[in-house]
């Protein structure tokens, strides 16, 4: 289940209504106050895991160029809020860069939030173009968390990031032309656990459904299932 709220959190951020995604600075990725959208998680068995609502708070411009705070709200299936957290994301014209705190879900940071921890990493990398066949940059968070005198490292990594193909995909929130990208997700905690995940992703909107593999089989997904500005 962290899994399942680290990939909503991160690698769902990129949803957003298409209706300024193509004026802006980011293609796949609006940067526009006040954009709201719902991504809608599965388990394995099809049931509804958890709802995720994110929000664009403010938009800045910096020598980096521009910056948007995103917020997003995690709810149970009865519609119970969960846990809430807040993170950047960084256009320069050509990509868009989120941040690799981004990648510590909610729930965790709770948990951790009587603890000393550093969190250090290397964001997640969205490209304006794409194309089928392009291989795109890793991402890594690397957590050292303290207590009582007791150490404990957490690494996630994505790697193995490709645009496979093109497909079109419909969900509630309508029928779109998608990039579809795969990639391995690694988390060390302990123990190492490894899957496999595809994403399709549509110009002016983002991340429109994902889905999660474990030794071939689904074991979550996610889809976009509204989205207002």
């Amino acid at each position: 289940m962290i899994k399942t709220f680290i990939i909503s959190l991160l690698l769902l951020a990129t949803v957003f209504p298409q209706a300024s995604a193509q004026t802006g600075c980011s293609k796949f990725y609006p940067l526009k106050e006040g954009t709201k959208a719902e991504l809608t998680s599965y388990d394995k068995k099809g049931k509804i895991a958890a709802v995720v609502d994110y929000t664009i708070l403010n938009k800045t411009q910096t020598s980096e160029g521009e910056v948007a705070t995103m917020k997003s709200s995690i709810k149970d299936d009865k519609g119970k809020l969960i846990a809430e957290t807040e993170y950047d994301v960084t256009c320069d014209g050509t990509k868009i860069s989120i941040d690799y705190n981004s990648m510590v879900s909610p729930m965790m940071m709770e948990q951790f939030q009587n603890m000393e921890y550093d969190i250090s990493g290397v964001d997640l990398e969205i490209p304006n173009n794409l194309s089928v066949g392009q291989e795109l940059p890793d991402a890594e968070m690397n957590m050292k968390i303290s207590m009582s005198g007791i150490n404990m490292n957490m690494d996630l990594t994505i790697t193995n990031r490709k645009v496979i193909g093109k497909e079109d995909v419909t969900t509630p929130a309508g029928t779109f032309s998608c990039f579809v990208i795969t990639y391995d997700m690694t988390t060390k905690m302990g123990m190492t656990q490894t899957s496999n995940s595809k994403q399709w992703i549509a110009e002016g909107v983002g991340m429109v459904k994902q889905e999660d593999y474990q030794r071939g089989k689904v074991s979550s997904s996610s889809v976009l299932t509204k989205f207002s500005k």
